[in-house]
Order: C-alpha cells, then sequence, then structure tokens
C-alpha cells in the first residue's frame, strides 16, 4: 500500500518530493503551479528533474492536480483556450517531475435542454488536449461528489467518456472515497457491488490512484467536505477495509486530502501504515 498526502511546492518540485519523504509517505500530490490561475507556468525544469530522481531513487510515486479553474466543460472559447493551454502545460510539468499524470475534475452540466451537450464538450476538449500531447503522464478523470445522478458521480460515464476519446491510452482515473460516498456511489455497505461493477466496465485497468478521504456527511448528500480517516468521518474504519484490502488497488497510490488542521498529515500517514499493517519507513 502506497499512503501519501497533498505537499505544497513552496519549496520547488524536489521540495515537494522531500518533505512527502520526511513524512514516510509512498506517494504524494502537488498542485504543478498557482492553484487559482491557469497561467502557463515557465517551470524550472532542472529542478523537475530532480524530483523524478529523487522519487525514483526513493520509492516515491507523484500526481499532479489542476488549479482549481481548470473545467473540462468551458463556457466559452476564451475559457477552453485558457483551459487547454493550462492543462497542457500541467502535463508537461507532470511528465518533467516522472508523475503519473494530472488529477482533472470531472466536467459540469453546461444545458438542461440538452444533457449530453456537456460530455460532447468534455470530449472534444480531451481530443485537443491530448491531440497535441505525446508524454508518459496521463490525464486522470476524478469522479464527482454531486447528489446522486448528477454529472460525473457514475463509473459509466468515467469509462464512457474514456471510452469515446481519440486517444484512450492517454486517459485514466482517479477515485475520491469522500465524492463517491457523497454521490452514493458508495454507501460504505456496497462496496463489493462497485468492486464487480468496475471490473465489468474494465474501470479498476485503469484506476492510477485514489484521493483517500473520509465524509463530513452521510452518503447520498452531495456534500463534497472531506473528513480525517479515523473517527471524524461517517466512513467507518471496516468500510474502509474493504476497499483498501481489495486486491486491485494494491498498487494503487492512496492519497490523503483530509483537514490537516485537525490532524496533521504526517500523523495521519502513520496511523494508516498502523492500522493497515505497514512498516515505518527509513529515508
Amino acid at each position: 500500500m502506497k499512503f501519501g498526502c497533498h505537499v505544497s511546492i513552496r519549496e520547488g518540485y524536489l521540495g515537494a518530493a522531500r518533505q512527502a519523504a520526511t513524512m514516510n509517505a509512498l506517494a504524494f500530490q502537488y498542485f504543478p503551479k498557482n492553484p487559482r490561475s491557469l497561467s502557463v507556468k515557465a517551470f524550472n525544469q532542472d529542478d523537475a528533474a530532480l524530483c523524478k530522481d529523487f522519487c525514483k531513487k526513493n520509492n516515491l510515486t507523484s500526481v499532479a492536480h489542476t488549479p482549481y479553474p481548470t473545467s473540462l466543460t468551458p463556457r466559452d472559447n476564451r475559457k477552453r483556450k485558457e483551459v487547454m493551454q493550462s492543462l497542457v502545460n500541467d502535463l508537461e510539468i507532470a511528465n518533467a517531475c516522472g508523475s503519473i499524470g494530472v488529477v482533472v475534475h470531472f466536467g459540469k452540466i453546461i444545458s438542461l435542454d440538452d444533457p449530453l451537450a456537456s460530455y460532447r464538450l468534455m470530449i472534444d476538449v480531451l481530443n485537443e488536449i491530448l491531440r497535441k500531447w505525446h508524454g508518459d503522464s496521463k490525464i486522470l478523470l476524478e469522479n464527482t461528489g454531486g447528489k446522486p445522478g448528477t454529472m460525473g458521480t457514475t463509473l459509466e460515464e468515467l469509462v464512457q467518456v474514456r471510452n469515446l476519446c481519440e486517444h484512450p491510452e492517454q486517459i485514466g482515473f482517479c477515485l475520491d472515497t469522500c465524492h463517491a460516498f457523497a454521490s452514493g456511489l458508495w454507501d460504505g455497505d456496497n462496496w463489493e457491488a462497485v468492486l464487480e461493477k468496475g471490473q465489468a466496465l474494465n474501470y479498476f485497468s485503469h484506476l492510477k490512484v485514489i484521493h483517500f478521504n473520509n465524509s463530513k456527511y452521510n452518503t447520498g448528500l452531495g456534500k463534497d467536505r472531506h473528513a480525517n480517516i479515523f473517527d471524524h468521518g461517517y466512513i467507518t474504519e471496516s468500510q474502509f477495509d474493504q476497499l483498501v484490502q481489495t486486491p486491485e488497488l494494491k498498487d494503487i497510490p492512496f492519497i490523503l486530502e483530509t483537514p490537516k488542521e485537525e490532524i496533521p498529515h504526517q500523523v495521519e500517514i502513520r496511523q494508516l501504515q498502523e492500522r493497515w499493517g505497514l512498516p515505518t519507513l527509513t529515508y
């Protein structure tokens, strides 16, 4: 099991990797640039290369996350151009750092009159981006935490969007446990059914990262509010047990996006290692 958390790039990409290492993590996530901007970053190639080398030597897996304004369903041509330029930039940075991919939130509804319009736009945007991209890092589509039935809350949608793109081999998935719980995809007691459906759809073959979060609200309410894994949310340890111990997930990095103000990530990573039998690591 590869447990880790989101870390800052305040000290650069190598600094982010070192920060993760000091926490005894085996994985980490980072924003490749300002998380509140779609501006293209002229990044330090040497720093990225050092990050990649450090991760390789220390058995660290990294993944990037797009800035908050990134949308795969932009509402106008100006925003569409900004999103595409920014996402290609994110992929370039992730690739230089040796990261497995860039997590991108699923699109949102743009037309109540035409429910399929959002999916068509999403596929068009992904196609245009991936025609320009030939690196190893993938786009990782993340499930959303809306109410049941809203866009991006089912495995079928994620898989079908990937299948309909021109370059599905450049697309993977990110499963957020809080989002899955909030949307009712996983209600805590139906993991076996989720696993069976995911296997039938070939979802797990392309799952590259898990956002490992508890939920401050009960399942099916569509409220995306992350909580710490132990004793701070509605998902119980025994329910997490079923997920964590799934053979299909044994090589997938589990990234915490939990409130570090309540429990520091280093402490929570240690709790995860102790709970699921991982030894303390030494760097």
